[in-house]
């Protein structure tokens, strides 16, 4: 058994997200942003294929993703409130890590677990933020999930998908917490 860790546990306990809309700077440094990163990579990756990459999105970039995520809004016929929701989010933002799914060819680790391992990259990346006292939030968006968005203006290879957007910044206000899940009403134990 490993040495119990209660203020991790009291970490994982109270941790709550922060709205991308509320992040501004001051933003991690390079410097800062690594240990962040490394951390991130510590999380199961059964037959250690690294499924995964980071982008790591900071002005003036974020303005012409936001450019390119309008122009490409309205060459689908998006309606214009979604596509200002996909434009604000890189416009207002300060610094994105974006994590990129990397399924790698194997015939010993379906791609469900690559797929996952890439989730829990993005969790890890929000929490190691978070417990690094910078305020952070994982979101994905229309954008993304567009294959031609995701080639031009991020320069994914066929195959790549974004796993997430983690917004890291200083946040200006804390919201109130949501409700959370009653944790007995979904949990079944299986004894037999």
């Amino acid at each position: 058994m490993t040495t119990p860790n209660p203020a991790a546990m009291e970490f994982f306990l109270t941790r709550r997200s922060r709205p991308p809309k509320l992040l501004r700077a001051p933003v991690p440094t390079e410097a800062e942003l690594m240990p962040i990163l490394t951390a991130a990579a510590r999380v199961p990756d059964h037959g250690k294929l690294e499924p995964w990459r980071f982008l790591v999105l900071a002005k003036p970039a974020l303005g012409r993703l936001a450019a390119l995520a309008r122009a490409r809004g309205a060459a689908l016929g998006l309606e214009p409130d979604r596509i200002e929701k996909g434009v604000a989010q890189f416009a207002d933002a300060d610094l994105i890590v974006a994590v990129v799914m990397v399924p790698r060819p194997t015939d010993k680790i379906p791609e469900l677990e690559q797929v996952l391992s890439a989730g829990a990259v993005c969790l890890t990346l929000l929490n190691a933020a978070l417990a690094s006292g910078w305020d952070a939030c994982w979101l994905t968006g229309w954008h993304v999930h567009d294959a031609t968005f995701a080639r031009e203006a991020l320069g994914l290879a066929a195959g790549e998908r974004v796993a997430g957007l983690i917004h890291i910044g200083t946040a200006t206000s804390i919201p109130p917490d949501r409700p959370r899940p009653d944790v007995a009403a979904i949990t079944s134990w299986i004894r037999d």
